[in-house]
């Protein structure tokens, strides 16, 4: 999308509304055939129910707050990026079972609360590097999600759908439901933490060191209500947030909204959004959006991000310094994190701001291989190797801790399916193992095993930060 005739630039002080950001430079926007048709559509979905709260929105903002100060500890995770048939009870129960699981083995691990945030009930879009595919000798537009067009490849498929948007929140408020119902049925009670097992979790190499946590937990909460005499309030359910990329703008225009006895704008599409690494930049519409929402929100910074950048989108996105608005999402890859974090910490502390750092290990580690032998031998395949996501996490906690700074967080994308997407881990899944399970539409994400595998390690790596 060009830059408009006479673009405003993006201040802190400049007035703002939900369509402001039609002003600026809007990338990765779709490219609707039928402009007035995708007006209609945005027009029916304000008129629809919120999916979230304000009330929830403002809880999960004192929460990573807590986070900031090394208090709480946010495990993000979620679908590289959901599709609508993938909207089923099978799925986003297990999704839930494997954050509940790892979210647990944080806790045990860092003796920390844990803030679970999702990425569900709306990451249903994806920026592309390229905006073209080719495949076979045909050239057409690349798939972007779900809500935007459909990863068929034919000319037919490929043209961006403003109907999907409204397919989009249908899909998410139908996800969001059934998590509430679980949540409230008491699904994530602790008295029972088998409940979360997954079935094939007895196979996993790791199966034992999780039962021990699990009695481990089991029996500290029975000696807590022995004590007390009384079984603990309020340990039979636990909170679930969503999280999405705020890439499509239109869709989260149209959730934007005033609430009562509350001052400013909520996009009330999600609880935390996140500007990408592709349209966190000088003057976009993606900030300028941002900028005005009252929201908690998440930006993707990597090797790209200068300190003068960062810097001016500090200042932009909170202005005001306020508590748990901005968490900072560095992804860098594991032979960059050395080089490029140390210089964007300290200009945060420069700056004398407090900020909720958080560690996305896994996009920049993403690699294309050629199997030599097996089903796909001889195809690029995407994938990520569970050593190089294991590697940038490792380095994250030694840098923040080197430089006086706490790691509070950790965004992953993972699965609660038994998928062959990355290789590694804890049954060593090879290059040839890809083709067993490869289900992502777009980026490989970790299955049950790597995930908790990951989770472990991560809370092995805080406890001993935090004994420093």
């Amino acid at each position: 999308m060009p830059l408009p005739p006479n673009a405003a630039s993006t201040t802190p002080d400049r007035p703002w509304s939900p369509t402001s950001w039609r002003s600026f430079r809007a990338d990765q926007q779709p490219d609707y055939p039928d402009p007035a048709a995708a007006e209609a559509v945005v027009a029916a979905i304000a008129k629809l129910p919120p999916l979230v709260t304000s009330g929830e929105v403002e809880t999960l903002k004192r929460q990573l707050a807590e986070a900031a100060r090394g208090e709480r500890f946010l495990l993000q995770g979620g679908d590289c990026a959901e599709s609508f048939d993938a909207c089923d009870s099978g799925h986003t129960t297990a999704l839930l079972k494997i954050l509940l699981q790892m979210s647990l083995v944080l806790t045990h691990g860092s003796r920390k609360r844990i803030i679970r945030v999702g990425r569900f009930a709306g990451q249903y879009a994806k920026p592309r590097s390229n905006p073209m595919e080719t495949k076979d000798g045909t050239t057409l537009p690349s798939y972007r999600g779900d809500i935007v067009n459909r990863v068929g490849f034919t000319s037919v498929d490929r043209v961006p759908d403003p109907m999907l948007l409204l397919r989009g929140y249908e899909r998410s408020a139908l996800t969001l439901n059934f998590i509430r119902a679980l949540v409230d049925g008491g699904f994530a009670d602790l008295h029972h933490p088998d409940y979360w097992d997954l079935d094939f979790v007895r196979h996993s190499p790791l199966a034992a060191d999780y039962q021990r946590i699990v009695e481990s937990i089991g029996e500290s909460l029975r000696f807590m209500e022995t004590l007390a005499g009384s079984e603990v309030g309020q340990i039979n359910r636990v909170d679930f947030y969503t999280s999405h990329e705020g890439l499509v703008l239109l869709y989260e225009q149209a959730q934007t909204r005033q609430v009562p006895r509350r001052t400013g704008w909520y996009d009330l599409s999600t609880h935390f959004p996140w500007i990408g690494v592709r349209t966190a930049t000088r003057d976009s519409a993606h900030v300028e959006y941002f900028r005005g929402i009252a929201n908690p929100i998440g930006v993707k910074v990597g090797p790209e991000t200068s300190s003068e950048l960062l810097a001016w989108l500090i200042e932009t996105l909170d202005p005001h310094q306020e508590p748990g608005r901005l968490a900072l999402i560095h992804r860098f890859g594991a032979h960059k994190i050395a080089k490029c974090l140390p210089p964007l910490l300290q200009t945060v502390k420069r700056m004398g701001r407090t900020v909720l750092w958080s560690c996305d290990p896994m996009h920049g580690n993403t690699e294309t291989v050629v199997p030599a032998e097996g089903d796909w031998a001889g195809k690029q395949v995407k994938t990520r190797k569970f050593m190089h996501i294991l590697a940038e996490l490792e380095q994250a906690f030694e840098i923040h801790r080197n430089e006086g700074t706490t790691l509070g967080g950790v965004h992953l994308e993972v699965t609660g399916e038994n998928v062959t997407e990355c290789t590694g881990g804890a049954r060593g899944l090879s290059e040839v193992d890809l083709s067993k399970a490869y289900v992502s539409q777009v980026d490989p994400r970790l299955n049950y095993e790597q995930a908790l595998e990951m989770a472990m390690l991560i809370a092995r790596r805080a406890a001993g930060v935090g004994r420093r």
